[in-house]
């Protein structure tokens, strides 16, 4: 494991082991604890190594973006408070870098209406919900001030939920996971676990945003690294030189296990959520 102590060590020299320009960062269930709290830890417990994080990143000259489900406005207040100008919201429905934004929904755009907007109108939303009651539920109170996707939770599959999205002509949605969450309803009381779910257009990823963000900023993959703890999150290997999972996020979806398995590039911390986050900075910045 990676102790707080070692962090001057490892950054003395580190643009000499490895050229890492660029750290993506999941915010909920990964950098931050139970209840969003960026010192606490799966128990409750204090810890500040999620703060080192960023610490660490911001002394060895690596960008760090927050890429969030969360809504821009709190998004780029995210990336205020670490003293960034970048991030990607919406779980990559847009990027904004240096006070600009970035529309990443396709035929998607918003005009006198919201993407959010559009959605509703077009009656995806209600679908759902009528199809899937008692397994699907807005995620409130965190659906509010959304410009583009649509926020829920419960337990579905994806893939049987978008193709009767498209039987029913809404075949430009999808529904993405974007792993697990504590908060439900007493209609959802049943469940075994709850997941949050994006319904957004097709096409839109935090993968995408990701990649948008680096052609931006002439990065290459290899330059860059990503933590996150969801199926969404996971995505994101695919366009990065390495990509880590925090240790809760197999603890709360073992499954993700598989989903892993013979990706080089794909680690796992040992610690969950900020200390993770730590570990996973510092053994990447050190080339461990």
């Amino acid at each position: 494991m990676v102790r707080a102590t070692d962090t001057a060590v490892m950054l003395r020299g580190a643009a000499n082991l490895v050229p890492v320009r660029c750290a993506y960062v999941d915010m909920d269930g990964t950098l931050l604890g139970p209840g969003g709290c960026l010192f606490a830890g799966s128990e409750g417990e204090f810890t500040a190594l999620g703060a080192r994080a960023i610490e660490v990143c911001l002394r060895s000259g690596v960008e760090v973006v927050v890429m969030s489900g969360r809504r821009r406005a709190v998004a780029v207040e995210d990336a205020r408070l670490f003293g960034q100008d970048s991030c990607i919201f919406e779980i990559g429905a847009g990027l904004v870098m240096e006070g600009e934004t970035y529309w990443l929904t396709g035929d998607w755009q918003p005009d006198e209406r919201s993407i959010h907007e559009q959605i509703d109108q077009s009656g995806a939303p209600a679908l759902l919900l009528e199809e899937y009651s008692g397994c699907l539920e807005v995620h409130a109170p965190w659906h509010t001030g959304r410009e583009v996707s649509h926020l829920l939770r419960g337990m579905v599959d994806t893939g049987e939920a978008e193709e009767f999205l498209a039987s029913h002509g809404h075949e430009d949605l999808e529904l993405s996971d974007n792993g697990a969450v504590r908060r439900r309803s007493p209609a959802l009381a049943e469940l075994d676990e709850v997941h949050a779910y994006h319904l957004r257009p097709r096409g839109v990823s935090k993968a995408a945003a990701v990649a948008a963000h680096q052609r931006m900023r002439g990065f290459e993959p290899e330059e860059c690294i990503a933590v996150g703890d969801s199926r969404e999150d996971l995505r994101v290997a695919g366009v990065v030189g390495e990509f880590w999972l925090v240790a809760n996020a197999l603890e709360r979806d073992p499954e993700l296990a598989g989903a892993i398995a013979g990706l080089d590039h794909v680690r796992v911390a040992e610690e969950p959520h900020g200390a993770g986050v730590y570990e996973a900075i510092v053994t990447s910045i050190k080339g461990a």
